[in-house]
């Protein structure tokens, strides 16, 4: 069963992943952990993508892609696999659903989780990071999901691990970019969303990131097989 999931930073697309990875046993793989892979291993495509990179240029969907397709052949894929943040334009949803067709490479489903802008906003300014494992989840305003308190500090919630904020999550300007570009139904990942919807043959399954963690695995694990 492969996956391709969509939802805006702050949705909970990265844990609803992780939770499916568990219960289907496939890759959950995040675009981000590709490129770092590549470029720390020093491959041909790294290479490449590095020099973009350290230009601050968006690395090329030519680069991209066969990285992707790459990682998508590797032993832990066999089962399947869910691909995680990318693609991030109508374009490069167009250019990978040919490459997924090229390859033969069936694409089973595609996962939305909606939420309202600024929702995802608060959720993003008020989320806290294990730094044993950023899928524990733990947030300073969900009482189901609230870090603990122990020794006078916060930590969390599963493991009780130290929690950390990443500095782009309180940085307004930073978020509002990256949901500029997720939101855009023109050109953005909204615009690759609807393209996806309307691709013969993928099963497009929508859900409402609002509820609780637990309410939004169960919407979405009654839509899987």
């Amino acid at each position: 069963m492969n996956i391709l999931a969509f939802g805006p930073n702050g949705s909970g697309k990265g844990t609803q992943g992780a939770i499916i990875k568990e219960k289907y046993n496939i890759a959950h793989i995040e675009s981000g952990a590709i490129f770092r892979k590549n470029i720390g291993e020093g491959t041909e495509l790294g290479l490449k993508a590095k020099e973009y990179i350290d230009k601050g240029d968006l690395v090329p969907d030519d680069i991209t892609i066969p990285m992707i397709l790459d990682r998508l052949k590797e032993d832990d894929c066999k089962n399947g696999w869910l691909l995680d943040g990318f693609p991030r334009n109508k374009v490069q949803a167009e250019t990978l659903a040919k490459a997924l067709k090229d390859e033969g490479m069936d694409l089973d489903y595609v996962l939305e989780i909606v939420l309202d802008r600024e929702v995802a906003k608060l959720r993003i300014m008020g989320r806290r990071l294990c730094v044993n494992d950023n899928n524990h989840p733990n947030h300073i305003a969900f009482d189901a999901i609230k870090p603990v308190e122990k020794d006078g500090k916060l930590v969390c919630r599963v493991c009780g691990g130290d929690l950390i904020t990443r500095p782009d999550d309180q940085d307004e300007e930073a978020i509002n970019k990256r949901h500029n570009i997720y939101y855009d139904d023109t050109t953005g990942t909204m615009a690759a969303v609807n393209f996806f919807k309307n691709l013969e043959g993928t099963k497009v399954i929508s859900v409402d990131g609002t509820p609780s963690i637990q309410e939004v695995s169960e919407t979405i694990m009654k839509e899987l097989p």
